[in-house]
């Protein structure tokens, strides 16, 4: 199997019914969702089992629910005795990397990610921002183009680098409205608007990191027992206080995912696990380099499926 990473979906990834089966099936994961519902103090787990998708969809709901999935995933994948050498997670995701690498505790971090939520709705009256997927165009060519219409009066910014060709700009309306345009007349091969409630990852963002300081102030960050590749700078971490700030700035800036997967490599990992619901990750990772091993685990069939192939990496 050669080194492993476990890489953790952000918003986007959900799904009505997302880790049933392994709380069924594992005392572990139905523990991580009961936790969640007690330190919330809210029905969680309600919302993530039944739904309805339009509840499970409201960012504050999302963020957390994503977070509860992915860790009751990591706890019945720990029962096999599987870990990796390295975590990465895609901007929410990397709540559930620090849980992972007990640098914040599971309690902690679900109420730190439900106030970020909260906190990310609010920062922007509904309608004034927006992002949109970029396809087909060169990184430095589309921050030309947000550059030219922020200059303008109009903030636009690269929000997710996901992967060569595919990349999100995020910011005002008028400005992601803008970028778009300009995108498509300078040879980007399409343009789609993101269903999100706000700009994430922009400037705009910046009153919800102020909030989310005071949230993070309260909880104990520790320092990592496995590095963390993050977000905001594509390189590891593992100290507490770099931790604490890297989040903070990780609101208003852009999420470095295909540097973070380009490092993973150039770290010698050769297989990536996905943790949670979906395969978006997975997919990421192969337009970047298509010869890696990659496994999403989000159920029973996909994590027996990874056991098997361990234990033959194994012998």
């Amino acid at each position: 199997m050669g080194k492993i990473a476990f890489i953790f979906p952000g918003q986007g990834s959900q799904k009505v019914g997302m880790g049933l089966e392994l709380a069924e099936r594992y005392e572990s994961s139905k523990q991580i969702f009961e936790s969640a519902d007690k330190r919330l103090q809210f029905p969680l787990t309600d919302v993530i089992f039944s739904g309805p998708a339009e509840k499970l969809k409201k960012t504050e709901n999302t963020q957390p629910a994503l977070l509860t999935t992915s860790i009751a995933i990591l706890a019945a994948l720990k029962e096999h005795g599987i870990t990796a050498d390295y975590v990465a997670g895609h901007s929410l995701g990397e709540y559930s990397a620090l849980v992972a690498a007990e640098a914040i505790s599971f309690e902690d971090a679900v109420y730190t990610v439900r106030k970020r939520g909260l906190y990310m709705e609010e920062a922007v009256p509904s309608g004034e921002g927006a992002m949109a997927a970029i396809l087909g165009m060169d990184r430095g060519a589309l921050e030309q183009v947000t550059k030219e219409v922020t200059a303008n009066g109009d903030l636009v910014q690269l929000a997710n680098l996901n992967c060569p060709g595919q990349i999100a700009i995020s910011g005002t309306a008028s400005g992601v409205s803008k970028a778009t345009q300009l995108a498509k007349d300078n040879g980007a091969r399409r343009a789609i608007p993101l269903e999100v409630s706000g700009p994430f990852h922009s400037e705009l963002m910046k009153p919800a990191a102020d909030r989310l300081k005071a949230v993070l102030d309260e909880i104990t960050i520790e320092n990592a027992k496995v590095p963390v590749i993050a977000n905001v700078t594509a390189a590891e971490m593992t100290m507490a206080d770099d931790i604490k700030e890297k989040l903070i700035k990780q609101i208003y800036s852009p999420v470095l995912w295909e540097d973070t997967v380009k490092k993973l490599l150039e770290l010698d990992v050769e297989t990536f696990v996905e943790i949670g619901p979906g395969t978006v990750l997975s997919g990421l990772v192969r337009k970047v380099d298509r010869n890696v091993k990659t496994y999403a685990v989000s159920d029973k069939d996909s994590l027996m499926k990874l056991v098997s192939e361990c234990k033959r990496g194994n012998e």
